[in-house]
């Protein structure tokens, strides 16, 4: 028996449908949300994804048809989709496991050039055909015919009401993103939608040891592309070969670093509602740049 938090049952299951004999177990740590394990076989290895399904319904469902959307533009690389299914009370889901490497300016440099390809695969409308998670929340994703209209009624205020239930914003905080919404179609151009990663952070990409990147964990949409270069910044910035390499590919709409904490006040509610504290605070600071 494997001294670890996968099941007999469970691991039995994925043995069965994989047609492989698991011979090593180790738990990886990182996950906020899910239980993640490295699973290795005498010839594969793999990453494990669990959680409890009826915690987080389909969250797996809906990382794999995130994944998939991205591999459709034949513009950066994602995992490959093992397995993925419900077991009992669990959810799970089997990824490639990617041997990381040392980072470089040269993936840097790949990294912009392969997000932006992803971003030249448009749609009509903005959103997406269903709703997903932005971390372990709900994300609604009711199709638009403008970027502003979907920001604010699909983005920002279910967040914002959230973050009020939770006695984490106050009536002057509202007011303040009542003037936001009313100014923000204003605040840039429209351009048609770009299927966005959606939450572009740093831990949501690797870099193998050949140097090649991949995506991981995506919440997609089809959105406005400054969203996933503002998500790029909200933690540190990427190195500077990344934007350069990206504007060269997909050249970015005039004042779009003026526009990255305004987009950023998304994740930032997220952030909110999920661990309170600070990140309030933050929201206000970047709110007041834009009303």
């Amino acid at each position: 028996m494997f001294q670890n938090h996968v099941s007999d049952l469970l691991l039995n299951h994925i043995q069965d449908n994989l047609n492989v004999v698991i011979t090593k177990i180790a738990v990886v740590t990182g996950g906020d949300i899910n239980r993640v394990y490295k699973l290795q076989s005498v010839d594969n290895t793999y990453l494990l994804k669990v959680n409890h399904r009826y915690t987080y319904p389909d969250m797996f469902l809906k990382e794999h048809d995130g994944l998939l959307a991205i591999k459709k533009t034949n513009s950066i690389a994602v995992p490959e989709i093992i397995l993925q299914g419900d077991f009992e009370n669990d959810s799970y889901l089997v990824l490639q496991w990617i041997n990381v490497g040392p980072g470089s300016r040269d993936f840097s440099i790949t990294l912009g050039r392969q997000l932006a390809k992803m971003h030249h695969s448009s749609n009509t409308q903005f959103g997406y055909y269903t709703d997903n998670y932005m971390g372990s929340l709900v994300q609604s994703n009711r199709w638009y015919t403008s970027w502003a209209n979907f920001f604010i009624e699909q983005r920002l205020q279910p967040m914002v009401k959230m973050a009020i239930d939770n006695h984490e914003l106050s009536p002057a905080d509202i007011r303040g993103f009542e003037i936001l919404y009313k100014k923000l179609p204003d605040l840039f151009d429209e351009e048609p939608p770009s299927l966005v990663h959606g939450d572009l952070w740093g831990g949501n990409y690797l870099i193998d040891t050949d140097g090649k990147p991949y995506l991981i964990d995506p919440a997609v949409s089809y959105g406005n592309r400054e969203f996933d270069i503002a998500m790029t910044t909200l933690f540190g910035r990427f190195d500077n070969a990344f934007y350069e390499a990206y504007h060269d590919e997909f050249a970015l709409q005039h004042g779009w670093k003026q526009r990255l904490k305004l987009w950023n006040l998304y994740p930032l509610l997220v952030h909110v509602n999920l661990f309170g504290g600070s990140y309030a605070q933050q929201v206000r600071r970047n709110l007041v740049l834009y009303v």
